[in-house]
């Protein structure tokens, strides 16, 4: 059955950004394709890869093989670190797009900020003309912190339209999601539904699925959702990605909301400041 997807999120750009996407890693590339042939026949519109995936060939593949019209799909993918740098990231641009086999990409992230190599502003000026060269339509960042999004700003004049960072209900990320709004910048969660059972099994979100006769991870995405994020779930298996697109017929309370996101906090992935990716 076709699910009806949560609404669009505005950007600052003009464009919209679907409000749950696919995620893609580690998925190989016969595996992504499967996974976003089947998400679109579904009616995901939002495919989030990279090119440090490893997998953009099979992502490419299984757009074109879900018959869903090219406009109607959205493909992110990203900048790696050893490619940071003006013409670096226009060739490394390139060999995305030949990947993928498409002629444009819609959103075009860096991966990580890497501060200590400290090229994600040339990297974000190359990014800016491929925009403008009509190869993006849109151009973002990932792993991005308050002052980096606030230097490319100030040295290029233009803001990232989204910044897609390690976000779940035991890093809610409330600091950096203000920022975020105040700047009219989009939050895109990875690692929505965090790792292992810590989220999925703690007694609030057992608790709010019982409530609401839906699943643990349905209640964590609804959180997202409620929070304004926008989750990108990975998912090749097509009976848990319906769940992970199912996410409107409910309303989580704001009791529950705030209970599900009061435990310590912890960081699964790495610091922007100091976490190196190439």
């Amino acid at each position: 059955m076709r699910q009806t997807p949560p609404p669009v999120h505005p950007l600052h750009d003009g464009r919209t950004l679907p409000a749950v996407g696919l995620g893609t890693w580690p998925l190989d590339d016969d595996a992504a394709e499967e996974a976003v042939a089947g998400a679109l026949g579904l009616g995901y519109r939002l495919v989030d890869t990279a090119l440090n995936y490893g997998n953009e060939t099979g992502t490419g593949r299984g757009v074109a093989r879900s018959g869903v019209p090219r406009e109607d799909v959205l493909v992110t993918t990203k900048v790696p670190g050893r490619h940071h740098g003006y013409e670096e990231t226009l060739a490394s641009f390139e060999e995305s797009r030949s990947n993928l086999g498409l002629e444009y990409v819609d959103l075009y992230l860096i991966h990580w900020p890497l501060p200590r190599v400290d090229k994600y502003v040339d990297t974000w000026k190359a990014m800016i003309r491929l925009r403008e060269d009509g190869l993006v339509r849109s151009i973002g960042v990932s792993n991005f912190t308050a002052d980096q999004l606030d230097r490319l700003e100030r040295e290029t004049g233009v803001l990232p339209v989204v910044n897609q960072i390690e976000m779940h209900p035991l890093l809610p990320q409330e600091e950096l999601r203000a920022v975020h709004a105040a700047k009219g910048v989009v939050t895109e969660s990875w690692s929505p539904l965090a790792r292992g059972r810590q989220v999925l099994e703690s007694p609030e979100v057992v608790a709010a699925a019982e409530a609401h006769g839906v699943t643990p991870g349905q209640v964590v995405l609804r959180w997202h959702i409620q929070l304004g994020a926008v989750p990108i779930p990975k998912s090749a298996d097509p009976g848990r990605q319906r769940e992970n697109l199912d996410l409107s017929g409910f309303e989580l309370t704001s009791r529950e909301m705030t209970a599900i996101g009061s435990r310590p906090p912890h960081r699964f992935g790495g610091d922007p400041d100091t976490h190196e990716e190439f």
